[in-house]
Parts: structure tokens; C-alpha cells; sequence
């Protein structure tokens, strides 16, 4: 049974989606704060975590930094009453995979969870094939999960080498935005989310370099392509 930890320090909406969890199929860990989500990973990885971001103690922007900082991947999903970009993309800076804005849908928490998982799994198996990529200065060791730019090591999370390994298989070729979104996170969040214009601006910063400016282009209301520049 998938295990899923949910840290909401609101009871009425813990309690209550924690059963809607439960009833999904999940086994479910609840807890107030992010201070004893922390203890409940440390006791054993669950293999996802949903996480209110404004929580009393230690919030779930500070949970997801220490995860992330510990070398830890766990797939986590971001409950957020803020809906400003500015405060998605501190979520997603702080290590989250994604976020879900209050109020919401029931359903659409059980939909990027199941996406979540599915892209977790899918590197799982990806960890295990022997292979190397390249393209334009970039290789990436498909084993080991290391990738280079002109010999320089890039330290990437996993989004950021699913979504650049993509890239890279596909250079030369215009990859449409609902396209990179099923592939990547197995969910096309529509014409309104912000989260690949994010990871494509924290791959073009780890890409540049002085004398080899990053090959990522966009390809205005299409997508993005890998390419060398005209």
C-alpha cells in the first residue's frame, strides 16, 4: 500500500483528507506541524508527502528545505492558501514537486499525487539503466543520474534532469507545453501554470556559461526546443 504523510495543522481539513486519502487506497500518517512531519520521516520514508505550506513551527517551505538539503527526494506535494507566483515559485524552490492553491478539489489532490508517484516510480526505473545522452555540450549519465555541460558538473534535482534529459533526446525537435507536462509531472496543469517556465529558468541558469549561453530556446505560444543558437 502506497504510504502518503499529510502535515495540516487546520484539523477540520486534515481530518478530513486524510479519510478521502484513506478511502483513495492510501495509508495515511497525519500530523499538526511540520516539526513532528519531520520525526514521522526520519522513522520511515513514506513515499509521498502533502504539506500545508503555513503551519505553526517549522511551515512546509522549512520542511521541504531540510528534506531536500538531507539528500532526501520523497515526492512532495504543497498545499498553498497563497496563490501568488512569487509564492509558488518559493515552493518550488524550497524542493516541492508540486502544489495544489486552497480551496480545493479533492480530486485534484489525488490526480498530481497519482502523477507525482507515477514520475517517482518512472525514475526509479530510470536509476537502473546503464546509458549516456548528449547533445550540444551537455551529457547525461542515465545510470547514475550525473549530467555535465562542456565538462562542468550540474548539480540537479530530479525535475530539473527528467525535464533536461528530455531536452536533450529530443534536440532539434519544438516539444509543446502539454507535451513537456504529461511527460514530466503526468499531469498537463493547462495554460495557466507556471511550473515549466520555473524549471526551464533554473535550467538555463545551471546551463550558462562565458561562451556557451545556455541551448534551451522558446518557441513563443508552441513550447521549447534544445538547439544551437541561429
Amino acid at each position: 500500500m502506497t504510504t502518503v504523510l499529510l502535515a495540516e495543522d487546520d484539523r477540520a481539513i486534515r481530518h478530513a483528507l486524510q479519510r478521502a486519502l484513506t478511502l483513495e487506497g492510501y495509508e495515511v500518517t497525519a500530523v499538526p506541524d511540520g516539526v513532528q512531519a519531520l520525526a514521522v520521516v526520519h522513522k520511515g520514508r513514506p513515499d509521498a508527502l502533502v504539506l500545508d505550506v503555513m503551519m505553526p513551527g517549522i511551515d512546509g517551505l522549512q520542511v521541504c528545505r531540510v528534506l531536500r538539503e538531507g539528500g532526501d527526494r520523497t515526492p512532495i506535494l504543497m498545499l498553498t492558501a497563497k496563490v501568488e507566483t512569487s509564492d509558488r515559485i518559493a515552493g518550488l524552490d524550497a524542493g516541492a514537486d508540486d502544489y495544489v492553491p486552497k480551496p480545493f478539489e479533492v480530486e485534484e489532490v489525488f490526480a498530481r499525487l497519482r502523477a507525482l508517484l507515477r514520475r517517482a516510480g518512472s525514475t526509479n526505473t530510470d536509476d537502473c539503466a546503464d546509458g549516456v545522452v548528449e547533445a550540444l555540450g551537455i551529457r547525461l549519465d542515465l545510470g547514475a543520474r550525473r549530467a555535465w555541460h562542456h565538462e562542468q558538473e550540474l548539480e540537479l534535482t530530479r525535475t530539473e534532469f527528467n525535464l533536461l534529459e528530455l531536452l536533450v533526446r529530443n534536440h532539434g525537435n519544438v516539444l509543446g507545453h502539454a507535451l513537456i507536462y504529461e511527460r514530466i509531472w503526468g499531469y498537463d496543469f493547462g495554460p495557466s501554470s507556471k511550473n515549466l517556465a520555473v524549471y526551464i529558468g533554473y535550467l538555463r541558469r545551471k546551463l550558462h556559461q562565458p561562451g556557451h549561453p545556455a541551448p534551451i530556446h522558446s518557441v513563443r505560444g508552441v513550447g521549447y526546443t534544445l538547439r544551437e543558437a541561429p
